[in-house]
């Protein structure tokens, strides 16, 4: 919901999860652009949400179009921009690459890991964080935190491994990902948006 210009992912008036992750997308694809937001964990998780999904949210970037996922999907193929908050589970630091369906480039090397962690730390529950992350087609992408660059990676990829990625690459999407919806991240953690922007690169 909206309250007072905040986009407000709530669990109020649910009594079980039951994995029904969601993801709010814009209604346009993008290539080449800066997206910057605030965001604040706050609250407590649905009891029943995935352990991992403890103070953890973020919005997918280069994001397959919805019309394309399975009904049982369920997470889109994309990068994750990964907001974390202190003692969440997932991880020790807050904007880290996931990749659900994808691979890239590190230093000069092709990973296929599941979380690429970033050099930045986790902030304390409920307080805001500016996220930003540069877009630059199927060349480059770069996080950064309270404005500093956390996190630098190349060559966003589909990967062939992947059975939703599979499909795809089947329905002749090519390999690199150089464009993609952006999808703000909802899988049973309470989080907050705010002051989203979008400025689009030559």
């Amino acid at each position: 919901r909206v309250d007072d210009g905040v986009i407000k992912v709530s669990y109020d008036d649910y009594t079980k999860f039951e994995n029904r992750f969601g993801h709010l997308y814009t209604n346009q694809p993008y290539s080449r652009y800066v997206l910057r937001l605030e965001y604040r964990i706050t609250g407590e998780g649905i009891s029943d949400a995935p352990h991992w999904a403890k103070l953890n949210s973020g919005v997918m970037i280069h994001t397959q179009s919805p019309l394309s996922m399975r009904v049982e999907q369920g997470f889109p193929v994309s990068m994750e921009f990964q907001f974390l908050a202190a003692e969440a589970t997932a991880g020790s630091q807050t904007a880290n690459a996931v990749t659900p369906g994808t691979n890239l480039v590190l230093n000069g090397k092709l990973l296929t890991d599941h979380i690429i962690d970033s050099k930045s730390k986790l902030y304390p529950l409920d307080e805001w964080v500016t996220a930003e992350v540069e877009v630059r087609g199927d060349e480059e992408v770069i996080h950064r935190i309270n404005g500093v660059e956390v996190l630098g990676y190349q060559k966003p990829q589909l990967d062939p491994t992947d059975k939703d990625a599979q499909q795809l690459l089947a329905s002749g999407a090519p390999l690199r990902l150089s464009f993609g919806h952006i999808a703000l991240q909802a899988e049973g953690q309470p989080i907050w948006f705010r002051n989203i922007k979008i400025r689009q690169l030559d």
